[in-house]
């Protein structure tokens, strides 16, 4: 429950702060707009060439992007943009989970060698309580076990581990359908729109470069836009992969130090 409260607050944030950035991009150009008219009309005097290279003016790249997303009917570009913050929300979850699951495990190591030696199980296992982490958690799972025996030790955290490797994949497969998805639905309006323009050359009787230009440009923007989207989650996507690979090798290094520590103090007091 709370890792889903986590995911909608990141997802509700990310979508809020899409909607303000278009929001204040749209504020931004009316008042652009009105300065310019203003201009207009107090230099109404000035060379025409001055105002031909102001209207000239290069775009941001973010203007840019906003127009060919509203070029591109929204009715297909809002799933791709829904698509993209999901993913992200997700893809966000994950990082800061993974990240909070990293530990220090020699440090650990040696203060859980330390405690064997010098207090016995129960300070040792009151140090893995207190530390953060999935390897923190298997050496608690061993070090509860450790009065049935080495063999037994070995066989909780091999299942207790596959247990957290479960827990440090969670959603991954979600990202991996966003991915998938996104283009798919970029594919999808682009064969709608090709669908709409023949149907427009169709209606007016005549293949004019205008028809099939205007209509082919807005099938192809979905493309574009769900490519993007790909794109990035795809980046997030081996991110997380990679920092998975990194701690489940991390796990299992510690795990056979751990179990050359309990070999080593294997008669040390509860």
């Amino acid at each position: 429950m709370k890792k889903l409260i986590a995911f909608l607050t990141v997802a509700g944030m990310l979508t809020f702060g899409v909607t303000s950035f278009v929001m204040a991009q749209d504020e931004a150009a009316a008042q652009t707009e009105q300065t310019a008219d203003t201009t207009v009309q107090e230099e109404a005097a000035a060379p025409q060439e001055t105002l031909v290279a102001e209207d000239e003016a290069p775009k941001s790249f973010h203007q840019v992007l906003k127009a060919k997303f509203i070029e591109g009917s929204p009715g297909w570009m809002f799933p791709v943009l829904l698509v993209l913050i999901l993913g992200l929300g997700l893809a966000i979850e994950r990082i800061i989970y993974l990240n909070l699951s990293t530990t220090n495990t020699q440090k650990l190591l040696n203060k859980v060698e330390t405690a064997l030696e010098m207090e016995g199980v129960g300070a040792a296992k009151e140090i893995c309580k207190n530390t953060r982490g999935p390897v923190a958690s298997i050496f608690f799972q061993g070090l509860d076990r450790h009065d049935e025996g080495l063999e037994m030790v070995e066989k909780s955290i091999v299942s207790y581990g596959g247990v957290l490797m479960g827990r440090l994949e969670n959603n991954l497969s979600w990202i991996g359908l966003f991915i998938a998805l996104a283009p798919m639905l970029g594919f999808l309006g682009t064969v709608v729109g090709m669908v709409q323009a023949f149907d427009a050359i169709e209606a007016a009787g005549d293949i004019s470069p205008t028809v099939v230009a205007g209509g082919m440009k807005v099938a192809l923007l979905t493309t574009v836009f769900g490519l993007i989207v790909a794109i990035i989650l795809q980046i997030f996507y081996n991110y997380l992969i990679s920092k998975i690979d990194g701690i489940v090798n991390s796990m299992e290094d510690a795990t056979i130090s751990f179990m050359d520590i309990l070999v080593k103090h294997k008669n040390v007091k509860k």
